[in-house]
């Protein structure tokens, strides 16, 4: 068995009800690692070959929980959860920071594994060297506080009955869904902790189709072994001497960015990205900071970043609403997505989205696109039975409630952006697309590519296999494949990075595989961004997704720039089209980004040949 990985994975039929363990062989682990990579490669080997006919919420569909070889090990530990996903209908690797991960590693698994549905609410209970379904009908229904607060009690009542002598357990690591979840919005997050997601992808939707509440872990064994413990050990100080120096990430964390991407680099959605650019100093970190930080510092398991922060509304009618600080993510798309400045008001809608389970990108990404909607006209107060306007916090809390629970128009954008324009558009006879900021059905993160002043440029989204995922963004073929597609299945925090060639000797020396930045860019990265890619065009059932028609950015970002020091600035279309054809040639896909016969067989996926064979025709 390699370094780093405790050996097997929990395997749960919810419909038959039954739990197995299930080994996965060292050549595929070398192959594609854990998260993000694992899972493309177990979704393609159990359901590719009839992927365009497989509801993403239907049982046949399946949820993986997955740690890497370098979780809890190298600092920033993470899951990743995925799946074929209810949004793109094809698969994103995306991870939350959250104890599960080394809970479950310490249990002795590597990850969950979970198919079917159960006719039921429950969750999961995994232990040492085991796992159980336990009924969760008493939580369904909860939001996020309360979910956590029941299964912490009642988790640690039950550990302790069953094992008294080691006295009183402390709190399980977990994930969960809220309301949004359980009503299969279909952009909705995994939840960890009060305030912590994995976003993209719409995997929460993926847990309340199958009844699946939570999955819940509690290990008292040690973390897994490592190839080269004296060399870990020496890369773990190094790793974590350059992190204890990023005093001001530390100090202030992403939250700080709410004024300066808006002012500074004009890439900041403002009501649904009609502008990118405020100047609005009520944003960033000191307004939060001094009026509502109550924790400055907050860190997961062997995290020496520590980046999060706690904030609290003391008083007022947003009262005891508690959430993070919260992060740029939030920040922008719960405040100036939504005309929204004043940090308590972005404080209580970030609140509000975390407790319902709402991804908070995704969310109030449909919820600004319905917002404009009410603005021009298209939608109006009878269609959510109050008044939708720019900066009113009490309406966008109505309207996160209303999605979350599928009523009024509500049904409708809980199918997220896209499918809503879509829907919409039939409905009132307009066309709603040029108000959608999405790409191949995933939201676009907070961060634009008009005035390209921020990381985010041209292709970024355009042709990203996770779409408009800020954090795993195609900017070229190169550095992409040592970048978040290593993270994401090695799984720890991208916040907790140090020099590449640093990251992959840590990696050969926790689990033995000669990995390194080369064949990374060689081998393995294009080996996962392929199988991710052929997935998605294989799409289905209800979406597919056209090569180079899809690959592209929102329309709402060739409009010039309203305002701001880069007014009229606008994506080039043609930088877009050319760096395109580009990627797909250093890629191995042909000129419309299908995967060739030939890259296929050099990359191993040859199996992938004969559904690709009929694309190209």
């Amino acid at each position: 068995m390699p370094g780093g990985y405790a050996g097997k994975f929990l395997d749960v039929d919810l419909t038959k009800e039954k739990v197995k363990d299930t080994v996965i062989d060292d050549e595929t682990l070398e192959a594609y690692l854990g998260g993000r990579g694992l899972g493309a490669k177990i979704l393609w080997d159990r359901i590719g070959k009839k992927w365009s006919k497989v509801d993403p919420l239907g049982p046949e569909n399946i949820f993986f929980a997955l740690t890497g070889p370098m979780t809890a090990i190298y600092p920033g530990g993470r899951i990743c959860c995925t799946g074929k996903s209810p949004v793109s209908n094809g698969t994103v690797g995306s991870t939350a920071a959250t104890e599960l991960a080394n809970e479950l590693k310490t249990a002795g698994y590597d990850g969950v594994i979970v198919s079917g549905k159960a006719s039921s609410p429950v969750y999961i209970l995994v232990t040492d060297d085991e796992g159980e379904i336990r009924d969760a009908s008493h939580i369904w229904g909860k939001v996020g506080e309360e979910t956590i607060k029941i299964l912490n009690r009642e988790v640690v009542d039950e550990l302790t009955k069953r094992k008294p002598n080691i006295g009183r357990w402390r709190e399980p690591g977990k994930i969960y869904i809220g309301p949004a979840g359980e009503n299969m919005v279909r952009n909705a997050a995994v939840m960890s902790k009060i305030c912590h997601a994995a976003g993209y992808g719409g995997y929460g939707a993926v847990m309340g189709s199958k009844n699946l509440k939570a999955i819940v872990a509690k290990g008292r064994g040690p973390l897994p072994e490592v190839f080269a413990p004296e060399a870990v050990k020496l890369l773990w100080k190094k790793v974590h001497d350059r992190l204890i120096n990023r005093d001001a990430f530390r100090r202030q964390g992403t939250g700080y960015a709410g004024w300066s991407v808006g002012a500074n680099t004009s890439s900041e959605p403002v009501r649904n990205w009609q502008e990118e650019w405020h100047d609005e100093r009520s944003m960033g970190g000191p307004m939060f900071e001094t009026r509502y930080w109550v924790k400055k510092y907050w860190a997961d398991f062997n995290c020496t970043t520590s980046c999060m922060k706690i904030s609290c509304i003391r008083y007022g009618k947003w009262a005891g609403d508690i959430t993070d600080m919260p992060d740029y993510e939030l920040e922008a798309y719960c405040g100036t997505n939504f005309g929204i400045f004043d940090a308590g008001e972005i404080i209580h809608m970030s609140a509000v989205i975390d407790n319902l389970g709402h991804s908070g990108i995704n969310g109030p990404n449909t919820m600004a696109f319905a917002a404009e909607l009410y603005q021009r006209g298209i939608l109006t107060e009878e269609d959510f039975g109050f008044k939708v306007e720019w900066g009113d916090a009490e309406a966008f809390t109505k309207l996160a409630w209303l999605i979350a629970k599928r009523e009024k128009i509500g049904d409708i954008l809980a199918e997220g952006t896209y499918r809503a324009a879509k829907k919409i558009g039939e409905m009132r006879g307009v066309d709603c697309m040029p108000y959608a900021v999405h790409v191949k059905g995933i939201e676009i993160g907070a961060h634009g590519t008009r005035s390209d002043e921020d990381y985010t440029h041209d292709i970024s989204y355009a042709a990203s296999v996770q779409g408009g995922d800020h954090t795993s963004t195609a900017n070229d073929g190169f550095t992409e494949m040592s970048g978040a597609v290593f993270s994401d299945s090695a799984v720890y925090c991208n916040f907790c990075n140090a020099p590449r060639e640093i990251i992959f000797d840590y990696a050969k020396a926790i689990t033995g595989f000669d990995i390194t930045i080369d064949g990374w860019r060689r081998w393995n990265g294009p080996r996962i961004i392929t199988l991710q890619r052929a997935l998605l065009l294989l799409g289905g059932p209800d979406v597919f997704w056209e090569p180079i028609k899809d690959d592209d950015n929102p329309p709402r970002f060739y409009e010039p720039l309203p305002s701001g020091p880069y007014k009229g600035k606008t994506t080039d279309r043609a930088l877009v089209e050319q760096k395109r054809a580009t990627y797909n040639e250093i890629l191995g896909w042909d000129e419309r980004g299908i995967p060739t016969k030939e890259t296929l067989e050099k990359l191993g996926l040859s199996d992938v040949e004969p559904l690709m064979k009929k694309l190209r025709k």
